[in-house]
């Protein structure tokens, strides 16, 4: 993700505070603006809080601007009610222009960082294509995927080992779940469990290894995109390995 964000508390926070700061700027200039001005001028104040918060921290923004708009703008002043039928409506349309551009301004920048993550997940495949097309050895592809792995999954470390399979692990499966098969026992994780898990390796049919990941655990899995990406880079590692014909398991 790129671009400052605020979570959640201090998303709160700002849609409180900044509508009730602007108001009050504006109460020496009350005589001299329009209703309409000063309203789009807290829509302005709306829209900054969402476009860097929450949805529920801009629908906080709108009501707190509907709210201060009313005490410090419009007649009787210091006073939660409004004598002007014109500065009513416009008080109201404050409200729901301003719960609906903060919800919308939530998903812009939402789809934003959707397509950044995903011009990033195009980059990581490219390179690791680019490097096997260029020449490189499969341990230049494998430690190459392993970097990104690192960088993709928010990992705190990763390391690929050959051949062997010991020890059962979590895997994370072609379809990007996240599974520990045993027995007659299978357990699907919603968050990284404790210790490693593995990705496995395959090239031509053949199984060649696996990255042990090391997450951070308890924390809650990346997105579904970026954990079908690590397997898409692992696919790739494991062409890498079969094209160069290394020994296998199996």
């Amino acid at each position: 993700m790129s671009g400052y964000r605020l979570h959640d508390p201090a998303a709160l926070l700002a849609g409180l505070v900044a509508p009730f700061l602007v108001a009050l700027v504006l109460v020496p200039f009350r005589t001299e603006f329009s209703a309409t001005n000063e309203a789009l001028i807290m829509v302005v104040v709306v829209v900054a809080v969402a476009a860097l918060g929450t949805r529920a921290g801009g629908a906080l923004a709108a009501l707190s601007a509907a709210a201060w708009f009313d005490f410090f703008l419009t007649r009787p002043y210091g006073q939660f009610a409004i004598d002007n039928g014109e500065e009513i409506q416009t008080a109201v349309l404050l409200l729901v222009v301003g719960l609906i551009v903060s919800q919308l301004a939530v998903r812009v920048r939402r789809l934003r960082t959707v397509v950044v993550a995903d011009a990033a997940h195009i980059t990581s495949l490219r390179g690791s294509a680019r490097l096997a097309e260029d020449g490189g050895s499969p341990e230049e592809v494998v430690d190459y995927v392993r970097r990104e792995l690192v960088d993709l999954l928010g990992l705190r470390g990763c390391r690929f080992q050959y051949g062997s399979l010991i020890g059962h692990l979590p895997r994370l499966e072609h379809d990007g779940g996240l599974w520990l098969r045993g027995g007659n026992r299978i357990t699907k994780y919603a968050e990284w469990p404790d210790g490693e898990t593995e990705l496995r390796v395959f090239g031509g049919g053949h199984y060649y290894g696996r990255f042990l990941l090391d997450p951070l655990p308890g924390r809650p899995l990346p997105p579904e995109e970026a954990r079908l990406v690590a397997v898409a880079l692992a696919a790739q590692a494991g062409a890498a390995l079969d094209t160069a014909g290394l020994s296998h398991q199996g």
